[in-house]
């Protein structure tokens, strides 16, 4: 392929090899490649339930937080970095949850290719790479074309939960939900969200606390 027809990565694949019980835990990742298109929902969780998707969920902390306090919901994870998949695969099997499945794809492709529209209720962007470097900037996850789809995935009145202690992004993702007409603010506009109580505290929040950052939370909700 032409480089300069490449997609645009929003992430890079830094893991190293995995160990023996990690490989063992990522082997078991089964519903990857029983996936339907679309994926059916109901047929994927064996129920009909409101459906949370969190996109980059790296080691899982969120989304097993999230499922194990409310087991009402479904919980879908994408993520790329497999020993994180791994651990999240280990602590679903440890728990025997129902309510959380993983698929290993970049979002932005399967969301395209996969996901049926106004199928999703909430989706969750918790602390994505913010690709300080200028250089970098077009290779943030959050830009105008994939909000666009993100709208098209979700249902009407559905929210997506964006978070980040990165205070340049905070203001980029700030900027481009506002100029998106299809999308509302839940808080004032050109204002971020206070921390919802429903997201967790998650291990990289409490680092990046600790190195002095704030932590911004936008949530908007579709028109």
């Amino acid at each position: 392929m032409n480089k300069s027809l490449r997609p645009i990565r929003s992430f890079v694949h830094r893991q190293k090899k995995l160990s023996k019980s990690q490989q063992l835990a990522f082997s078991a990742l089964s519903n990857q490649s029983t996936l339907s298109t679309p994926i059916d929902f109901k047929i994927l969780f064996e129920r009909k339930a409101y459906t949370i998707l969190e996109i980059g969920f790296g080691m899982g902390d969120s989304l097993l937080q999230q499922a194990l306090l409310y087991p009402e919901n479904n919980y879908l994870g994408i993520e790329v970095h497999r020993p994180g998949i791994a651990l999240l695969l280990t602590q679903i099997e440890k728990f025997k949850l129902n309510n959380i499945k993983v698929i290993y794809a970049d979002a932005t492709e399967i969301l395209a290719l996969s996901f049926p529209k106004h199928s999703l209720d909430l989706v969750q962007i918790f602390f994505p790479d913010p690709w300080p470097k200028t250089r970098h900037h077009k290779r943030r996850l959050v830009q105008p074309k994939f909000i666009e789809l993100l709208h098209e995935k979700l249902k009407l009145n559905g929210k997506l939960h964006l978070a980040t202690d990165w205070q340049d992004y905070a203001q980029h993702m700030l900027k481009i939900m506002e100029n998106a007409p299809q999308w509302r603010n839940t808080a004032e506009k050109n204002q971020f969200t206070p921390r919802p109580s429903t997201r967790p505290m998650t291990k990289f929040e409490k680092r990046g606390q600790q190195l002095g950052h704030s932590i911004w939370d936008l949530v908007f909700f579709t028109l």
